[in-house]
């Protein structure tokens, strides 16, 4: 999977592509191969999401985090080892408690958070966070991004309300693969 590594517009459609096209061989690989395409997606959404200054020019690193239990093991952490986004540094880090991800630009929330997911999202209302989660309807629980599973593929569902809070603009180019909720496309 190497070849969707590249930030650019062909590396997410080579993703999106890959996701139509292995489902049925995702679904005989069981969960692995969707955490290792769901691992892709979440570095490409660093090139098709725009955050607001100062988030998107700090100086620290820019952070794709994980709450709750890991299902990427170290498939994250390479598909974004050297990797830069306006010459900061991606990194993966991981946490149990949402209080402790105050400098995650980008947020995976787990499916073991599932319990906590209203509380977790409220926590977050109006931070420059992308929240992403493969948890059921995480979207209409005011999560950003969620991936669904259809028909062996993950597809993914955009709630536009819940990203313009989060003051983030999406890329036409990723609108276009999704389905959106919360406000038409503009």
């Amino acid at each position: 999977m190497a070849f969707l590594k590249p930030g650019g517009v062909l590396g997410f459609l080579g993703c999106v592509a890959l996701s139509f096209l292995t489902g049925t061989q995702a679904m005989a690989q069981g969960k692995v191969r969707d955490y290792q395409l769901e691992a892709v997606y979440l570095f490409n959404f660093t090139q098709f999401v725009e955050w607001p200054a100062p988030a998107a020019n700090g100086p620290k690193p820019f952070a794709i985090c994980i709450l709750g239990d890991d299902p990427f093991g170290k498939y994250l952490d390479d598909t974004v080892r050297g990797e830069t986004l306006s010459n900061r540094p991606l990194t993966v880090t991981r946490y149990h408690r949402v209080e402790e991800a105050a400098d995650c630009q980008v947020l995976f929330i787990s499916r073991s958070e599932s319990p906590q997911l209203e509380a977790i999202v409220q926590h977050l209302h109006g931070q420059t966070v992308l929240t992403v989660s493969d948890a059921d309807n995480f979207v209409q629980h005011g999560g950003t991004i969620g991936f669904v599973p259809q028909d062996g593929r993950i597809r993914l569902r955009i709630n536009l309300q819940a990203a313009k809070a989060a003051g983030l603009t999406i890329s036409s180019k990723l609108l276009r693969v999704a389905e959106t909720v919360g406000a038409e496309k503009e």
